[in-house]
């Protein structure tokens, strides 16, 4: 559905004309009416507040990159058990800043989300300057073999997905 100045976000529109008659449960022409006048003036009143987001370059490899992330959680669940129910000095936990290859707010929040649902890490902060993430992880034994890890397994086929 192309965008027109009547309806600057179609999808947006229909979906809320349908909820406004979906919680009121009722197909009343005043409720069909207002549902009408609201489907219409919010999508324009937000119009002006959204901003350009990178679009998917390349679906089977956003397809890809999910079933990796999951296969990736699934087994860090299990190495992160073992090295909890070992011995505690054995785990070396650090703070790693990896530095920034990705320039959209998208691939950055996708990028740091995705170090977060892997058990064992979890992205702390990203520099003011948007140039380095800083990730804490339960076991650092190579400080550089950790952020080449990160950046080759995720940020590369980001950039990748988004063509960023």
């Amino acid at each position: 559905m192309k965008p027109s100045r009547l309806f600057p976000m179609p999808i947006h529109s229909i979906l809320l004309f349908a909820v406004w008659l979906l919680l009121n449960n009722t197909l009343a022409p005043g409720h069909i009416l207002l549902g009408g006048f609201l489907a219409i003036a919010i999508p324009r009143l937000v119009a002006g507040l959204s901003t350009e987001q990178p679009s998917v370059k390349k679906p089977g490899l956003a397809l890809r990159y999910c079933l990796l992330v999951l296969w990736d959680i699934l087994t860090a669940n299990f190495e992160v058990a073992v090295k909890v129910a070992g011995p505690m000095k054995k785990i070396r936990p650090g703070m790693v800043a990896v530095p920034l290859d990705i320039k959209s707010e998208l691939g950055i929040t996708l990028f740091a989300s995705t170090i977060s649902l892997t058990p064992g890490t979890v992205s702390a902060e990203i520099s003011e300057d948007k140039r380095w993430l800083y990730v804490h992880a339960l076991d650092v034994e190579n400080e550089h073999a950790l952020i080449q890890e990160v950046k080759q397994r995720y940020e590369a086929p980001l950039k990748e997905i988004l063509g960023c």
